[in-house]
């Protein structure tokens, strides 16, 4: 068995124990999660990302396992980040179908399987078209810079799920029933099947997931261009999913607190954005050979751009409350 076999059978053992876990322990029906089983649960995601990150600097030793090492961290942040910012979305719709805090851990379950299902799919299929087509790295860059600019301009507040298409799609489609759920995705009346409130929490979050594959894995590929390094892709992209759920709980009651995140994300999917547009510069005879970045300064802005972020936003909330109180 060789090492990269090796690896994918370590991140296939972790992540079945890891679901396993989340399932058998960290869902039970009706039951409410704490601030700080939130707490200790994200501490346990991070680590438990953390340590596969230096397993894998020690199954490729040397400046190899040390510049994958530095990849998988990198692409981990990054996806860890955009994941925050979904966390926005998502709570926008759980106030909207009313789902109560001890329904929410098995709809945000739900909601996670999916989203790594969706990822797994983006990635083989975003793996095959960047081999095929290197000139698909550039296309990445340039969607990646529309969305910057995008996100600058305008905020995850005017998601609105009364007027998703997809929504009232879905509205047209079930039968959907606003009685208390009592914890159901399905219940029966009158001989008829009727979807509950958190059925349809669980289906808008399916379809966002989508939404948020598709801004994230062209992302992921800015960090990890090499196709062939999938186990890097995969295993950064769903480590950040798996640690939604706690990020979930912790912000749920402070969203608000953190308003210039969304600016710090911008900024990092700008930088990673011109960073894969970079080598096309050559085709128009620009040498960009000197401009090269390496993993470890796309770290440092990541971080710097994410820390930044969170600081102000909690400095501009101090200042106010400052202000507030004179």
């Amino acid at each position: 068995m060789n090492k990269t076999q090796v690896l994918y059978l370590v991140f296939g053992v972790v992540l079945t124990a890891a679901l396993i876990f989340d399932l058998g322990f960290l869902s039970k029906k009706n039951k409410k999660v704490s601030l700080k089983a939130a707490l200790l649960q994200t501490l346990f995601w991070v680590m438990l990302s953390l340590a596969f990150c230096g397993f894998i600097w020690a199954q490729n030793k040397g400046d190899a396992g040390k510049a994958d090492a530095v990849s998988y961290i990198t692409a981990y942040l990054l996806e860890w980040s955009l994941s925050i910012d979904n966390i926005f979305v998502f709570i926008i719709i759980f106030s909207f179908f009313g789902v109560k805090k001890r329904n929410s851990p098995r709809v945000l379950l739900w909601g996670i399987l999916m989203a790594i299902v969706f990822r797994i799919i983006f990635i083989a299929i975003g793996s095959v078209l960047v081999a095929k087509f290197d000139w698909m790295l550039y296309l990445f860059g340039i969607f990646l810079v529309f969305t910057a600019v995008k996100m600058m301009g305008t905020g995850d507040a005017e998601f609105d799920p009364s007027q998703n298409r997809a929504y009232r799609f879905l509205k047209k489609m079930v039968r959907i029933s606003d009685e208390e759920p009592e914890g159901n995705f399905i219940i029966q009346k009158d001989s008829k099947k009727f979807f509950t409130r958190l059925a349809m929490a669980v289906l808008m979050l399916g379809l966002i997931d989508i939404v948020f594959a598709v801004d994230s894995i062209p992302a992921v590929f800015s960090v990890i261009p090499d196709p062939s390094k999938k186990l890097l892709i995969y295993s950064s992209n769903i480590f950040a999913v798996l640690g939604l759920r706690s990020m979930f709980f912790l912000l749920w009651g402070a969203a608000a607190r953190f308003g210039y995140l969304q600016q710090g994300i911008a900024a990092v999917l700008l930088f990673v954005g011109i960073k894969m547009l970079l080598p096309g510069m050559a085709y128009f005879g620009i040498n960009t050979e000197w401009l090269e970045i390496p993993g470890w300064l796309s770290l440092a802005v990541i971080v710097t751009c994410i820390g930044g972020s969170i600081l102000y936003s909690a400095y501009r909330n101090k200042k106010g409350r400052d202000d507030f109180e004179e």
